[in-house]
């Protein structure tokens, strides 16, 4: 194996195939990485991710790198833009809900257990 790996996003399968206004790309399993996943996420107008997740172990970076909107961390909402880096410990619930000309973001997760540690919590966001 060599030392590196190339691996453009575009030519990863979307996650979230059929569901409007949602591009997801996975990265961790293309890249033979030991330690890191990437991955890309893009989410048109007032979209939001309808779920909260949290981690037992992996800590995460949320880069992002076009449009805005808002990240809810616990109980805080938080406005985010271009180029706002967040760092998230892995028992903060999360969810990101795009802007109005959506919202592009890069995710890095580190390590994680041999399967995934994500617990994904229903109903997260408030009713507005």
């Amino acid at each position: 194996m060599a030392g590196y790996t190339i691996k453009n996003l575009n030519d990863i399968d979307d996650f979230a195939a059929g569901v409007d206004g949602a591009d997801v790309r996975f990265a961790r399993d293309h890249i033979d990485s030991e330690h890191l996943g990437v991955s890309r996420f893009r989410f048109s107008a007032s979209r939001r991710t309808p779920f909260g997740h949290r981690h037992r172990e992996q800590e995460e970076v949320y880069v992002v790198t076009g449009g805005s909107g808002r990240m809810k961390l616990d109980d805080k909402i938080v406005d985010l833009e271009q180029w706002d880096v967040v760092r998230v410990a892995p028992e903060v619930v999360r969810a990101i809900e795009a802007g109005p000309d959506g919202i592009e973001y890069i995710a890095v997760g580190s390590d994680r257990p041999k399967g995934g540690d994500g617990e994904r919590l229903e109903g997260f966001w408030p009713t507005e």
